[in-house]
């Protein structure tokens, strides 16, 4: 593990990181064989796999067999999403991350959601002190869904970003994940303006690879795009199968977020 956090410590540093979130043990093997210096899970695609609605509903105790069975088969770094920490309460969320990294993360997310931001700095001091302990590097990425949850008003948005990703370098984050952000100007001004690694989620409209390179973004996630489309998939084959006998390709598109969301039985 001491090697493995370094080495994504390290892929922050080396232009820029492309992860193509996982689902399960079986997808994280698929990925690295593709070529991936590091893997990382989706929290939605994670929590589906099981049965569950995103959202901080995953019980621990599957999310953490499902973290221990991806590092049995990856050699590379694993970034575990835990959504909020599952609680508000720090010393739960240090629970939550004390399982991860006995699990075989060596990096997390923790986003701020539409609690606020003070809480997400505790959480982050929490998830630190639990990482020394256990003598782990931990790579801390700190979403914040200022953008994609539309916190607060479009034209404050990039300021309150801004705020948003001090406190959190202050309180011991790697990372800042601007979730949702895609306008170029903006993205630049933030790259410039913290000494956070950017991480930013895949959006159709966001600039091309080259550019996100020149403007200084140092990580991209797909999130839960590749397992919407993948369920779409297979739903689109399973029904066709269950009618004709047959498996056909031609109609095949993504399930949305909402869709697979919805899905999902409530707790």
């Amino acid at each position: 593990m001491a090697k493995t956090d370094q080495t994504l410590r390290a892929l922050h540093d080396e232009g820029l990181l492309l992860l193509a979130n996982v689902t399960d043990a079986g997808s994280a093997r698929l990925v690295e064989a593709r070529g991936a210096k590091a893997v990382a899970t989706s929290s939605a695609a994670l929590a589906w796999s099981w049965g569950y609605r995103d959202g901080n509903q995953l019980p621990l105790k599957l999310l953490s067999a499902s973290v221990e069975a991806m590092a049995r088969v990856l050699t590379v770094p694993l970034s575990v999403d835990i959504e909020g920490g599952f609680s508000d309460d720090p010393d739960k969320v240090a629970t939550v991350v004390e399982a991860v990294l006995t699990a075989g993360a060596v990096g997390i997310n923790l986003e701020d959601g539409h609690a606020s931001p003070e809480i997400l700095c505790r959480k982050i001091e929490a998830a630190r002190r639990v990482a020394e302990a256990k003598g782990v590097d931990l790579f801390i990425n700190a979403r914040t869904d200022v953008y994609l949850k539309g916190l607060v008003a479009p034209e404050q948005q990039l300021a309150e970003t801004l705020t948003r990703a001090g406190f959190y370098s202050s309180a011991g984050a790697d990372g800042l994940f601007a979730a949702g952000m895609v306008d170029a100007d903006d993205i630049g001004e933030l790259c410039r303006s913290t000494p956070l690694s950017v991480n930013l989620l895949y959006r159709p409209d966001l600039p091309e690879i080259e550019a996100l390179c020149e403007l200084g973004v140092r990580r991209l996630s797909a999130g839960s795009a590749i397992a919407e489309f993948l369920y779409g998939a297979n739903a689109a084959l399973a029904a066709d199968f269950m009618i004709t006998g047959r498996l056909s390709t031609q109609h095949l598109d993504a399930l949305t977020y909402k869709g697979l969301n919805e899905l999902m039985p409530p707790v």
